[in-house]
């Protein structure tokens, strides 16, 4: 047995209706070919993974996020976090890449691929092995036990469920809905002895892909579940249903509206962070023409510009240069007073000036709030 979903009020298609505009509208922003779109999907996807990872104690920094997309190595990170890095960066590359397999199907030695990528580097956890026993979610701070998952001998049948409904039930529920119902029963059945809130939201961000309607990184509530105080409400939201054990037979429209509005608030988001960058490629761009620089160059200036580190073998990657191309670009720029150096050899990177801060000034990111869909 599941948690089944909920009667949907009037104030929930409400938000469906919102959630389905503001889609349709950054579906055709991000269709146009631009240079920075795919800036900003690296950086959406390194933000989703920071967020999850961050929910289990795993901190690591946008530039780092991003360097783990880029194949580079981290400028900050420990090993041990660099390891749930890589781990979560590759079962959510497999994520995107399931989106539009036309041979897809949910089934058990998915969810045990999807867990072994994440959690290939412990072996001694049995990673793509269901728990052998029973499991409790203990609260971090008083050591005790919030939540008991159910009988170890109950999870093969459960899973199996789970994927019999995500392939057959409920297919005319939105599918914001049923990636919700799916985050939380996975969570709920925790078939593993860990990476299950991480596997959860993966799962959560795949039923989103498979919707084909607009590409996972723009529509994941990763980052958002992993923004201070949401993280706190995202345990709440969770408690709320659970009730400490696996019982799948309370009301769960709490649940779902907790993820329509994190849907809606993570999409608003994602709405200014286009226009923002649509704006500053604009000024960075007219900079590296009036003085003259490369034109791709202006990926370099984009990147400083929003307080990022630039490192050269990032750049070659990113406009497929030779090495010796990248390097005389950035000494150009460095020349033209436009990024400074930091770090030496192989953490070397490149940050912006005092004077493109100037420029650029201008530009600032939108910090107005965001608007609650069920407050008004």
């Amino acid at each position: 047995m599941l948690y089944e979903v909920p009667e949907l009020e009037d104030v929930d298609q409400d938000v469906l209706v919102q959630l389905d505009a503001i889609r349709q509208d950054l579906r055709h922003q991000v269709a146009e070919p631009r240079r920075w779109t795919g800036l900003l999907r690296r950086s959406l996807i390194a933000a989703a993974i920071r967020g999850s990872n961050s929910i289990e104690g795993y901190q690591v920094t946008q530039d780092d996020a991003e360097a783990a997309l880029q194949g580079a190595e981290p400028m900050d990170a420990d090993p041990d976090t660099w390891a749930e890095i890589i781990g979560y960066r590759d079962a959510l590359t497999y994520v995107q890449q399931l989106g539009s397999n036309e041979q897809f199907q949910w089934q058990h030695m998915l969810f045990s691929a999807l867990h072994f990528m994440l959690l290939r580097h412990r072996m001694l956890i049995g990673p793509g092995r269901y728990r052998p026993g029973g499991i409790y979610v203990t609260d971090s701070t008083t050591g005790t036990a919030v939540y008991r998952g159910p009988d170890a001998d109950a999870v093969p049948d459960l899973m199996r469920e789970l994927c019999d409904w995500l392939d057959n039930g409920d297919l005319d529920a939105h599918f914001y809905i049923r990636a919700a119902m799916a985050h939380l029963n996975l969570v709920s059945i925790h078939p593993w002895r860990d990476g299950n809130g991480r596997m959860s939201r993966c799962v959560h961000t795949l039923v989103l892909a498979r919707s084909g309607v607009l590409a996972p990184e723009f529509s994941s509530i990763e980052e958002w579940l992993g923004a201070g105080r949401n993280t706190y409400d995202y345990y709440d939201a969770l408690k709320t249903v659970q009730h400490g054990e696996f019982r799948p037979h309370g009301d769960t429209l709490s649940w779902v509206r907790f993820c329509l509005r994190a849907h809606h608030l993570q999409t608003q988001l994602v709405q200014r962070r286009l226009d923002d960058a649509a704006r500053l490629w604009l000024v960075v761009d007219e900079l590296a023409s009036a003085m003259g620089l490369p034109e791709r160059t202006v990926t370099v200036l984009f990147e400083a510009a929003k307080g990022g580190r630039v490192r050269r073998t990032g750049y070659q990657r990113d406009e497929r240069l030779s090495l010796d191309q990248a390097a005389r670009d950035l000494r150009e720029l460095l020349r033209a007073g436009l990024v400074e150096q930091r770090g030496e050899t192989r953490g070397r990177y490149y940050v912006a000036s005092e004077m493109l801060r100037q420029r650029t000034e201008q530009v600032r990111p939108t910090v107005d709030p965001l608007r609650d869909p069920y407050h008004r």
